[in-house]
């Protein structure tokens, strides 16, 4: 479908276009990012999936934090084809000044956190208790922040220290504290849902008065690691409620994460959308 509007950025999954100065419109598309390459394969109703996810956090954490909302919805800024064509999967946002590091919060241990764990016994230089496994619940959620990478790069994870050096230390603390506590309330809620946030990223973005807001995506199974409170055993690495599934088929494949990615079989593509869409479907019935 064409927008009228122009476009002014490409990204992994989502592209975006300019509305006026103070708006933009976010279209989520079908793409699929895993270790920072695009595949080559779309999941079929990927966008729409995960846009209702992300707006009904946006909703449901706006007491937390100021998100990127402007109170518009597609049909208020296209004619009206064009609006119905991408309105499940569109959403009219503030412009705002992207935070430069990905905002990360571990609640269990797994990925590259459990890689780094093994090694070191931390994670991004925080000392964790010895004995812990593949997906050990943390004492605590910890924020592990990663520096952002343009397209095609893998982003690095960086220690709060480092993050004070690229933002500042008190937007570092801002980003730190609001992170915690999204996370802290989402992990909480999901739970009553049969849902385990083993870990998320978070984006932010600073609005014209520099007050830290919520944007981009939240808590989707792009963003986050969902697992499902029946097959979770510490110990193992669980069968996986999103986009990891794709990545652990990745994982298996002997690809060497490098572009191109290897062409993903069907039935890996079909799970994935029956994960994603019950995932929507337990978080908000």
């Amino acid at each position: 479908m064409q927008i009228s509007l122009k476009k002014i950025y490409s990204g992994k999954v989502r592209d975006l276009y300019e509305i006026d100065d103070k708006r933009m419109l976010m279209v989520a598309t079908d793409r699929l990012s895993a270790f920072d390459v695009i595949l080559d394969d779309p999941i079929p109703r990927k966008g729409e999936i995960l846009t209702q996810i992300s707006n009904f956090w946006f909703n449901k954490l706006a007491h937390i934090m100021p998100n990127h909302f402007t109170g518009d919805s597609v049909f208020d800024v296209l004619p009206k084809e064009e609006a119905e064509a991408i309105q499940y999967r569109a959403v009219v946002c503030k412009r705002l000044t992207p935070v430069k590091i990905e905002s990360i919060v571990r609640g269990y241990l797994t990925g590259s956190g459990l890689k780094d764990y093994q090694k070191t016994g931390t994670i991004c230089g925080l000392p964790l208790p010895e004995g812990l496994v593949e997906a050990s619940k943390l004492p605590a959620p910890i924020f592990t922040p990663s520096s952002k990478a343009e397209v095609g790069d893998h982003d690095i994870n960086i220690s709060y220290e480092e993050c004070e050096r690229q933002i500042g230390s008190d937007l570092a603390k801002q980003v730190k504290e609001a992170a915690l506590a999204l996370y802290t309330e989402a992990a909480d809620y999901a739970l009553t849902k049969g849902i385990i946030i083993c870990d998320t990223k978070f984006e932010f973005g600073l609005d014209e008065n520099g007050v830290l807001t919520l944007m981009d995506e939240v808590l989707t199974p792009d963003s986050s690691r969902f697992w499902s409170v029946d097959t979770y055993q510490e110990g193992t690495n669980p069968p996986s409620f999103d986009k990891q599934f794709v990545r652990d088929w990745l994982e298996n494949s002997g690809w060497n994460k490098q572009a191109p990615a290897p062409k993903v079989p069907t039935d890996v593509i079909e799970k994935t959308v029956a994960k994603y869409q019950e995932a929507l479907d337990l978080l908000t019935k």
